[in-house]
């Protein structure tokens, strides 16, 4: 693989996104590469594309295999380990939402939760605090169920839903033009 200026360009600024992700840019840059990579790429070959050390690779890898992005596989003849993405988007998506499920929202929900029965029990808590939190906890819920309800949908029909949705803000908001991206 050919590091062009746009394919650097794309490369760097997936590793700024995943710093602002509360990602290591190193794991979201080598993710990037192994994502726009025609082929499955060496460690060796990912250290020096992007002239990172080798152990920041082997640790990069091993995080990215982990969160279920990338995976190692082998090339007939070739005893080395070479590494690959997922290439389909809406696996990717469903993958990193699923992800960041079980790593904030989650957690968060068990939080609101507890957070919630205690404030209940609390004679001194101001009661718009009270509803604050439950309106939270509420809000978290039904997100946590959103994601539940949609995330065994098939491409094709999440893919209508999405454009669906442009559809149905322009009966909601009549006269509201979309914003170009």
């Amino acid at each position: 693989m050919q590091l062009t200026p746009a394919v650097e360009k794309y490369v760097l600024h997936w590793g700024e996104m995943g710093t602002r992700w509360g990602t290591n840019r190193t794991v979201a840059q080598i993710h990037a590469l192994l994502y726009l990579s025609p082929k499955p790429l060496r460690a060796d070959q990912i250290c020096e594309l992007l002239s990172v050390a080798r152990s920041n690779v082997s640790t990069s890898i091993r995080e990215l295999q982990s969160y279920g992005l990338a995976r190692m596989t082998h090339v007939l003849g070739d005893r080395r380990d070479y590494f690959e993405s997922i290439y389909d988007v809406w696996e990717l998506f469903r993958v990193i939402i699923e992800q960041r499920k079980q790593r904030e929202l989650n957690p968060t929900l068990t939080m609101l939760r507890d957070c919630a029965r205690e404030v209940n029990a609390e004679e001194d808590t101001d009661p718009i605090t009270k509803e604050r939190i439950s309106n939270m906890l509420e809000f978290v819920e039904n997100t946590s169920a959103w994601y539940e309800d949609i995330r065994e949908i098939p491409t094709s029909t999440l893919t209508k839903l999405m454009k669906l949705g442009t559809g149905i803000t322009k009966l909601v908001l009549p006269g509201k033009k979309r914003k170009p991206g």
